[in-house]
C-alpha cells in the first residue's frame, strides 16, 4: 500500500470528488482525500493524499495558494462565477485600465471577505450551496483572509470588460469573491469566468499530472518527500525517535510546525512548539 501525495492537474467539468474516485481506482485504495476543493469549472493543482498521507492534508490545506483567473466586469451572477444566473448588468464604458488596477490594489492585504453563497461552508449543519439550491437566501458572515498578491496581467475592453489576474492568497480565500468585490468597488458588478489553481503550498503545476498521465503511470510522491517539501524538517537521534513513536514531548525549540525524521530518514511525525517543548500534532508511525 502506497503512502504519499498525488498532485493532479484537474480538468474542467469534474468535481474534486470525481478526481478522488478516479485515483481510488488507480491506486487500489479507498483511503484517498484532497487538500482543498476545486469547483467543477476550475482547473489546476489538486493535491491528493493516499493512505497515511491523508492525515497530512488538513495541514496542507492551511498553506497559501496561487491562482490565475479571468474576471468579467459589468455582470453580476448568483454564484459569482459564469455558472450562475445573471442578477445585474451594467455598462463598463466609463472604466479605464488605471481605475481597474487601482481598485484591484485595494483588495490586497488582510481582508474581511464574505464567502460566495454557493460554497461548501456549513450553515447549521448543511452546506451553503445546498441551501441555495433549495431556494434559501443564504448570507454568510465575513471571514478574515489574506491576499498576498493580486496582479492584473491584462485588461480587454470590447462588448464587455475582462481582465486576467494572478492571485497569491491564504487558505479559505474565494477568488470568486475577489471577482465580485472588484466589480462592486468599480460600481459595475463582476464575476469569475475562468479559474486555474497554479500552486498549493510547494506543489505547483510542474509537479502535477493529468488524469490521462496517471492512467499510464500513477506518480506518487512518497510521504517522507512530501513532508520535507511542505514543512520545516528536523533529523532526530535514536532516543528522540523512540520518544516520538510513543507520542512523547521533545525537549526541542521549534520555530513552527515541523516534520521530524528518524536517523534512517523515516518520516515519523509533525511536531509544534507548545509550552516550551515540542509536542506531537500527528504521529505517522505504527
Amino acid at each position: 500500500m502506497t503512502d504519499g501525495l498525488v498532485v493532479v492537474d484537474k480538468p474542467g467539468g469534474m468535481t474534486s470528488h470525481d478526481v478522488v474516485s478516479r485515483v481510488r481506482r488507480l491506486a487500489g485504495t479507498r483511503k484517498v482525500g484532497h487538500a482543498g476543493t476545486l469547483d467543477p469549472m476550475a482547473t489546476g493543482v489538486l493535491v491528493l493524499g493516499l493512505n497515511r498521507a491523508t492525515r497530512l492534508l488538513g495541514h496542507l490545506m492551511l498553506t497559501e495558494k496561487r491562482y490565475d483567473a479571468t474576471v468579467r466586469l459589468g455582470v453580476a451572477t448568483t454564484t459569482d462565477d459564469a455558472e450562475g444566473e445573471v442578477v445585474a448588468t451594467s455598462t463598463t464604458d466609463g472604466l479605464d485600465e488605471a481605475t481597474i488596477r487601482a481598485a484591484a490594489a485595494e483588495l490586497v492585504g488582510d481582508l474581511m471577505q464574505v464567502p460566495t453563497a454557493v460554497s461548501a461552508i456549513k450553515v447549521d449543519g448543511k452546506r451553503a450551496y445546498q441551501r441555495v439550491r433549495e431556494g434559501e437566501d443564504v448570507r454568510l458572515e465575513a471571514r478574515p483572509v489574506t491576499v498576498h498578491e493580486l496582479t492584473v496581467t491584462d485588461v480587454r475592453v470590447s462588448d464587455a470588460t475582462e481582465l486576467d489576474i494572478t492571485v497569491r492568497c491564504s487558505s479559505g480565500t474565494y477568488v470568486r469573491a475577489i471577482a465580485r468585490d472588484l466589480g462592486a468597488r468599480l460600481g459595475v458588478g463582476g464575476h469569475l469566468t475562468a479559474l486555474r489553481r497554479t500552486a498549493v503550498g510547494p506543489y505547483d503545476l510542474a509537479a502535477a499530472h493529468t488524469l490521462e498521465e496517471l492512467e499510464e503511470e500513477l506518480a506518487v510522491l512518497p510521504i517522507a518527500a512530501a513532508a520535507r517539501a511542505a514543512f520545516s524538517s528536523l533529523e532526530l537521534d535514536d532516543a528522540q525517535a523512540t520518544d516520538v513513536r510513543y507520542g512523547r514531548a521533545l525537549d526541542l525549540e521549534l520555530a513552527g510546525l515541523t516534520a521530524v525524521f528518524a536517523p534512517d530518514g523515516e518520516f515519523l511525525a509533525l511536531y509544534e512548539p507548545r509550552g516550551g517543548v515540542a509536542k506531537a500534532v500527528a504521529v505517522f508511525t505504527g
